[in-house]
């Protein structure tokens, strides 16, 4: 069957050759017998699905493009793989059947939303592993105090072990791409707070970092007022001329803690 064009609109840069995604194969483990059930994001042209299959994965491909879509169903009549045409950030992760691993090579203008849509998914989600540009890697990693790091880092972390696993460089793709890329592997794990507050901690995480190398202090300042702030920080423990860059995990899930006190307290946001 004659191959589509690849499109740049959507980011399609494929890998050349199955042996690459080892990586991937080897955090994910697809052959246990509890973890044979893999949703694979942007299949293409089916190189990571071939390995997936042959591991004896049951996949289920989730391909925006339907000329590609085509290509998987010839060339992969293997009831093994079922293909959904349509776009993955329309993934209703909820009702994923669990375990189920996930993975894919994830073009670089949606894999931070991707990501962010299923971290909280670790109930049916064990462990997600992608290609993604060694840019968004380096920010998934990222510990604090270094350049990568940023609010994305430390949603990640509040969601999951991240593990860098392997550089990919451009001409391992058709068509090369400009940058280099990276295998990334996540270990979902329950967040530090109960469900229902994590959007609202997310959103204090994302005030933080609103303004990089702004202190900690007159970030939060504009939402809570300069007074409350610091008094939360002091209780905290944060010194004042503090920067959310420079700061962890716990020591974020620390403020947000006490500012959630201190507001069910008084009553008031």
């Amino acid at each position: 069957m004659r191959q589509p064009p690849l499109r740049k609109s959507l980011g399609q840069h494929h890998l050349v050759s199955g042996a690459l995604t080892r990586p991937l194969l080897d955090f994910l483990a697809p052959s246990a017998a509890e973890f044979g059930r893999v949703l694979e994001i942007g299949p293409g042209g089916g190189v990571l699905t071939a390995e997936l299959l042959a591991a004896g994965a049951r996949v289920l491909g989730w391909e925006l493009d339907p000329a590609w879509a085509a290509v998987l169903r010839h060339r992969f009549p293997d009831p093994g793989l079922a293909l959904v045409v349509g776009d993955a950030l329309q993934i209703a992760w909820d009702r994923l059947p669990a375990p189920t691993l996930v993975t894919g090579n994830l073009p670089y203008n949606v894999a931070t939303a991707i990501l962010e849509d299923l971290l909280p998914h670790h109930a049916r989600i064990p462990r997600a592993a992608f290609l993604v540009q060694k840019e968004v890697a380096d920010r998934i990693v990222a510990a604090p105090g270094t350049d990568a790091y940023g609010s994305f880092s430390v949603i990640v972390a509040a969601y999951a072990k991240p593990r860098l696993l392997g550089r990919v460089r451009p001409g391992s793709f058709r068509p090369p791409p400009k940058v280099d890329s990276a295998f990334v592997g996540l270990e979902l794990l329950p967040p530090p707070l109960p469900d229902p507050e994590m959007p609202e901690f997310v959103a204090f995480v994302r005030r933080a970092f609103a303004q990089r190398r702004k202190t900690l202090r007159n970030s939060l300042a504009a939402g809570w007022g300069r007074e409350r702030t610091e008094a939360v920080l002091a209780a905290a423990g944060i010194p004042e001329r503090a920067r959310a860059e420079e700061m962890g995990l716990g020591e974020l899930v620390g403020v947000y803690r006490i500012w959630t006190l201190q507001v069910d307290a008084r009553g008031v946001p």
